[in-house]
């Protein structure tokens, strides 16, 4: 990547970049996703395999997920009601940026640990 020399070369970068972190923000998307690779998961599934995650706040990210159709939500009625919830085919662009993303936070782990410092 070629870093710009002016505010006018990294204007466009920056608005690409708040862009995307506008969409897969915080700690929790990225794992839903990931979760979800394996295939379609009921709610309190998907609420097992991302740990630390309270109902809440799945609820809200599943909402924004759908929203930015990364996701389909697919209610079957009951008794009981069913909800499943599935990657769409849109989602797998991001498969590169998780991959990236997993392996440097490998790596940065390990320097830390490799410096003595507590890896979080």
């Amino acid at each position: 990547m070629t870093v710009p020399n002016d505010h006018s070369q990294c204007a466009p970068t920056m608005e690409a970049l708040r862009h995307a972190l506008l969409v897969v923000n915080g700690k929790w998307k990225l794992q839903i996703i990931v979760a979800l690779l394996s295939g379609a998961r009921h709610f309190r599934g998907l609420e097992r395999s991302v740990p630390g995650i309270s109902t809440k706040v799945l609820a809200k990210e599943l909402k924004d997920l759908e929203a930015h159709q990364f996701i389909t939500r697919t209610v079957y009625p009951g008794p009981p009601v069913v909800v499943d919830y599935q990657l769409l085919p849109y989602a797998h662009s991001l498969d590169p940026v998780i991959e990236v993303l997993r392996a440097w936070g490998l790596q940065h782990q390990q320097r830390l640990e490799a410096a003595g410092a507590v890896a979080v």
